[in-house]
This record gives C-alpha cells, sequence and structure tokens, in this order.
C-alpha cells in the first residue's frame, strides 16, 4: 500500500470511472425526463451488444469471487461501470436530444439498467456505494440472482436526485498522510535505536584512559584479505611508522572508497597476528542502530600522528 496508489486508484477510477457514470445517468435523466425512468424504444445493433456484455457479469464475477480471485473479480465490477461510461460516450444522448428524444429515453433506460446492475455487482467489495446507489435510484436492494437483468428499473419509476459517490482526494490531502508516515518512521527508527544503545561499562580511571594511544591515521592502502568476507588488510600512516592492520569491515566499505580517508587508531594496542598477516592497531568504528559499523574521523584533514586525548 502506498498513498499515492490510493489517490490514484480513488481519482482515476472510483471518480473517474464509477462515480461519473452513475452521476451522469442521473443528472441526464432528471435534466431531460424529469428524473423519470424512460421507457425502452427499438433497440440498436450496439444497444443489444452492450446488454449482452452486461448479462455476461454475473457469470465472469462468480467464477472469480469462488475461486478467490478477488482483485479480478473486482475488475469485473469496475468494467461494468466503464461499459456504461462507453456507452453514453458512443451515443451521445446530450446531441440526440434536440433531434431524437425518443432514441435518448433508450440510451438513458439502458444507462440506468446499467447503474442498477452495478449496485449489485459492487456490493460485496463496496456495499456503502451500493446502498448509495440504491438510494439514489430509490429502488431495491436487487439480489445477487438480478444480476445481469435489463428491467431492474421500470418506465415510469422516479429516481431520486443523484449525489456524488466519491470525492476527488488532493495533493496537499495525501502530503500530510506522507508526512504523517516519515513522522512515525521517525518516531519509530529514533525508539529501536535507543533499544540498540549499549549500557554504560564500568567506570575507568583517567590513568587507565591515558594509557591508551589514539591517533590520526591515513589509510594508504586496502586489499580484501584472500579467503575471508569480513577481512581487509589496512596500510597506514599513524605518523609514527607506516603498519599494516587488519579490520572486519569489509561488509561496509570497498578497499577503493578508504584509501585516502582519515581514521582514528588505537596504536598501542598489543599486536594480533590474523590469517597471517600481523596487525598492529585497531581502527576505532562505531556501530549504529542497524548494525553497520562507521569509520570515526576527524571533522577536517589533519596530520598522521594527531593524539586523541
Amino acid at each position: 500500500f502506498t498513498w499515492k496508489d490510493f489517490q490514484a486508484r480513488n481519482n482515476n477510477e472510483l471518480v473517474a470511472v464509477l462515480g461519473n457514470f452513475v452521476n451522469r445517468a442521473l443528472v441526464l435523466t432528471h435534466k431531460y425526463f424529469d428524473g423519470t425512468v424512460p421507457a425502452c424504444g427499438a433497440l440498436t445493433d450496439y444497444d443489444r451488444e452492450t446488454l449482452r456484455e452486461l448479462s455476461g457479469a454475473k457469470e465472469a464475477l462468480e467464477n472469480n469471487i469462488e475461486n478467490y480471485r478477488f482483485r479480478e473479480a473486482l475488475k469485473e465490477a469496475m468494467n461494468i461501470a466503464r461499459l456504461g461510461n462507453k456507452y453514453l460516450a458512443d451515443t451521445e444522448p446530450w446531441k440526440l436530444i434536440k433531434t431524437d428524444p425518443e432514441r435518448v429515453k433508450t440510451i438513458l433506460n439502458i444507462a440506468l439498467q446499467i447503474t442498477a446492475n452495478l449496485s449489485i455487482a459492487i456490493e460485496p467489495f463496496m456495499p456503502f456505494s451500493a446502498k448509495k446507489i440504491v438510494g439514489m435510484l430509490q429502488a431495491g436492494p436487487f439480489g445477487w440472482e438480478k444480476l445481469g437483468s435489463t428491467d431492474l428499473l421500470a418506465a415510469g419509476h422516479r429516481i431520486g436526485e443523484a449525489v456524488l459517490l466519491f470525492e476527488k482526494i488532493e495533493d496537499d490531502v495525501i502530503q500530510r498522510q506522507l508526512d504523517k508516515l516519515a513522522a512515525t518512521k521517525a518516531a519509530n527508527a529514533s525508539a529501536e535505536a535507543a533499544q540498540h544503545v549499549e549500557d554504560q561499562k564500568e567506570t575507568t580511571t583517567f590513568d587507565d584512559f591515558q594509557k591508551m594511544d589514539i591517533r590520526v591515521s591515513t589509510i594508504l592502502a586496502a586489499e580484501k584479505v584472500a579467503k575471508t568476507k569480513k577481512l581487509l588488510k589496512l596500510t597506514v600512516d599513524t605518523g609514527i611508522d607506516k603498519r599494516e592492520i587488519v579490520s572486519g569491515i569489509a561488509e561496509y566499505y570497498t578497499p577503493e572508497e578508504l584509501v585516502g580517508k582519515q581514521v582514528l587508531v588505537l596504536v598501542n594496542l598489543e599486536p594480533r597476528e590474523l590469517k597471517g598477516i600481523l596487525s598492529r592497531g585497531m581502527i576505532l568504528m562505531a556501530q549504529d542502530a542497524s548494525g553497520k559499523l562507521r569509520l570515526l574521523q576527524p571533522d577536517n584533514q589533519t596530520n598522521p600522528g594527531a593524539t586523541v586525548g
């Protein structure tokens, strides 16, 4: 789920397809026939083709619902609204009303039958919207077995006023939700980070701290240690000398991005042999809430050998 997708689905489908068709069918009926369902006259081939598509909707919907294909079933229900929109766009009753009002009666009768069918088709997915359509038609509710019928509304039946089924969601509404989501994520990240902060270690003395010789050093070369995934061999300039340090940071840094960086090194750590390499010192790192190791560096370039204390 994303808020942008929700906005697009609401505006491009619920508003522009479903809501638009229902609104047009009812508004045109009120405008031309005072809100009374007009009688259906002679059918054209296009009328029959449209009604055949409508009558086939029930089987397609049932097949998908019974096989738990609810997304496909919803598409079939929305296709009824698309069918209605296409029918009105192709027949253009707003143009014919001046020259052939009898033909417009048939067009709007069919449009209203499609509308009534929509109230049945969308009921499993949008029961409240289906109820609103039934309320506007002032008929029904219609049982599922009536889906596909072309005589749900009798000629002469008076329908209610059209009301908007759905409202367009503007960008500022979505942005508020995105900001709210970002704030929640930030709060969760802070809470998670707090949970990962280790407790303070036992108190040490200033004299013990003074025993540690920490110096700014420059990484001169870096390469992966053969047959390992985590180890890098670093050649560093400590200001005292140039030495090799083996560090388990290969998961977080590539050799190429380390060369030239200044780091903090504990230079008087007891040497230790790792994978046949004598490691003389330790690169100081910080571990963040995600477990990633990050280099500790001076905020500005300084001379190798500068002491930390």
